[in-house]
């Protein structure tokens, strides 16, 4: 029997800063430590060794007089591997969740011509890390699409499922005797919003796009994870999962309208994504089915935007996946949308405004503040309404400006990990934790303005030296522990491979 903390008693626990119990919580030996990183946003080499072009990349260079792009170098992690595995081995982690580009290793998107260095360097990365026993952590596809899809219609257009299945082979010919830990897709909620990522970059149409990218999605998910299932699971005695974006959502106040306005939002941000493979019915929840078909109608739409599931879809996506990858940085507070968004539009079919508190301390960047409790209510409204699904936290951080010295980042880590050991105490069926960022990074439209790294990166030296934060030191600390220590801090920044112990 799962016992749920009550209401009255979680006030108690929660603060402002987070949880305020002094109780001695560990972590179980089996649970996996690790730190994470995407291929546009770290590797560099945009154009070397008969790498294709990305949508990011070709973003970034449509203006002849822009300049160099951020991705063009970035950490320059093409060429700095090895470092980057040494850093990993200073943090002592036990896995490293990095993707692949799909540009680098099939430069023209289809699985006929294939790049073999950039295939090479997979091999190359992969193997040190297995070197020194840290497990990879493969994601498929993270935001970076070869230009020439996204030409063709990207993922609204229905092959893209078949696209994504090839490439999928392609990678798990080459590396699945290797890695046992996979992810589909990374936050499929952010690629088919055309306001977010990507499909900032696709001309489509609001509304509409969306949902279709969002069904060809879930598609190209399930039919690679059943790939997967008969061709190499047994074979290899791997997993495979999708990463979603879950920050938390709850009513500004206990309102019925701020209420409700929480329950859309939590169903069209995540729910949509998560329902079709962990629910008990499976298909789209049916408050969005409800809903767009309704505005649909309404706007004189013959049938609903939102793309129906087959029983056949709904029978293939339910099920797929062995642990959801859950994303999560921050809280939002919900109230019905006081403004007016294009018609149609997703945005538009949601119609909630969000905010947060002003006593919440703020990072670097305009849309992060910390909320460890939205982690805790997470992870329980996902055991409350998916049944207890098994859980890798796969995205957690925090950006801050340069400097060494990152105090709120150390924090953040503590908090957001104490409140995961909460959960996990209350029946969360967590399987391990990688801090996004092991270093800093390309962060999309913001470039190198905002730092998530545990490792500082000197983007204005050619070498892109990396340096260890304070955070880094605090990390590696909870995962020699593991347990979480409020308030330790270092007695001084170095770090390296031999000199652990007398660092701490």
């Amino acid at each position: 029997m799962r016992i749920i903390l009550s209401t009255g008693i979680l006030s108690l626990l929660v603060a402002v800063s987070g949880f305020s119990d002094n109780s001695v919580r560990r972590f179980k030996d089996g649970f996996l430590f690790g730190a994470a990183s995407a291929a546009y946003q770290v590797e560099g080499a945009w154009n070397e060794d008969g790498k294709g072009r990305s949508i990011w990349d070709d973003h970034f260079h449509s203006d002849p007089d822009q300049g160099p792009a951020p991705g063009d170098v970035a950490s320059d992690s093409y060429h700095n591997y090895k470092r980057d595995v040494e850093m990993l081995r200073e943090l002592g982690v036990d896995v490293y969740r990095f993707s692949i580009s799909w540009p680098r290793v099939l430069p023209r998107g289809f699985s006929n011509v294939k790049n073999e260095p950039g295939l090479k360097y997979y091999d190359n990365l992969i193997d040190e890390l297995l070197k020194y026993n840290i497990q990879p952590m493969v994601t498929i596809y993270h935001f970076d699409l070869p230009v020439v899809l996204q030409h063709l219609g990207g993922w609204a257009n229905p092959y893209s499922v078949e696209w994504f299945e090839d490439y999928a082979r392609v990678l798990f010919d080459r590396y699945a005797r290797k890695v046992k830990y996979w992810i589909t897709v990374n936050q499929p909620n952010s690629v088919c919003e055309v306001e977010n990522y990507e499909n900032h970059l696709a001309r489509s149409t609001k509304g509409v796009m969306d949902y279709m990218c969002a069904k060809n999605l879930l598609l190209a998910h399930a039919r690679t994870y059943r790939m997967y299932e008969k061709e190499y699971k047994k074979k290899y005695g791997g997993s495979i999962g999708i990463s979603i974006s879950v920050n938390w959502a709850e009513p500004v106040t206990n309102s019925t309208e701020n209420v409700e306005a929480a329950e859309i939002y939590r169903e069209f941000k995540y729910g949509m994504y998560l329902n079709p493979i962990w629910s008990k019915s499976g298909d789209f929840p049916k408050l969005v089915k409800d809903r767009v078909a309704k505005k649909s109608k309404e706007q004189g739409f013959a049938r609903s935007r939102l793309q129906s599931l087959s029983k056949d879809d709904i029978k293939l996506i339910k099920g797929s996946a062995d642990f959801l990858g859950l994303n999560h940085y921050t809280t939002f507070l919900t109230s019905p949308s006081k403004g007016s968004h294009p018609v149609p539009s997703f945005a538009d079919d949601v119609s909630v405004d969000v905010t947060t508190k002003d006593e919440w301390t703020q990072s670097h960047s305009a849309w992060l503040k910390s909320a460890p409790y939205g982690l805790y209510k997470a992870c329980l409204h996902l055991n409350k309404h998916y049944d207890y699904p098994a859980i890798f936290i796969t995205e957690n951080g925090w950006s801050t400006d340069k400097g060494l010295k990152d105090s709120s980042r150390s924090e953040y880590i503590q908090q957001y990990l104490k409140a995961l050991l909460f959960a996990i105490e209350d029946g969360t069926q967590a399987l391990g934790y990688t801090h996004w960022s092991l270093m800093d990074n390309v962060e999309w439209m913001a470039g190198t303005s905002e730092r998530f790294g545990l490792y500082e990166v000197d983007f204005d030296s050619p070498e892109r030296t990396r340096t260890a934060r304070q955070s880094a030191l605090v990390y590696k600390r909870i995962i020699q522990k593991r347990m979480v220590e409020e308030r330790w801090t270092p007695k001084n920044l170095k770090i390296s491979v031999s000199e652990v112990k007398t660092e701490l």
